[in-house]
């Protein structure tokens, strides 16, 4: 779902227009952004947390040349989620077994023709 997608569908729900949606949709967004580079976390009950947290420097290795790099130490963002979403997300895995669904992810998908790691791996061996 893109954010224009999202947009819409809460606009649709509220009876706003997508414009006042978009610009509070995106208050929201920046909101968050802003508290994690001061506060470095942020918690939303029902929803989850987001933190900012410090990566070591470390050493690995190009899947394409086998070359080892260095990976200089940095800081991202990670997510986890709350009670609520994890019992959402679990229900959704029961449907899904129950509907005899089998097959890749979208997210394996999306990383083999977006960003071709796996085609990368593959030629490694």
């Amino acid at each position: 779902m893109t954010k224009k997608e999202f947009v819409k569908q809460i606009s649709e729900k509220l009876g706003m227009t997508q414009l006042k949606t978009k610009e509070i949709v995106q208050q929201t967004f920046d909101a968050i952004v802003d508290t994690l580079l001061v506060e470095k976390r942020i918690e939303l009950r029902n929803f989850g947390v987001f933190e900012v947290k410090r990566r070591k420097a470390r050493k690995a290795r190009n899947p394409r040349t086998g070359e080892r790099v260095d990976v200089e130490p940095k800081y991202v963002v990670t997510f986890k989620p709350g009670k609520e979403m994890e019992e959402k997300v679990r229900k959704l895995d029961k449907v899904t077994e129950m509907a005899g669904v089998v097959g890749r992810s979208e997210t394996s998908s999306h990383l083999d023709g977006k960003r071709g790691l796996n085609k990368g791996l593959r030629a490694a061996q």
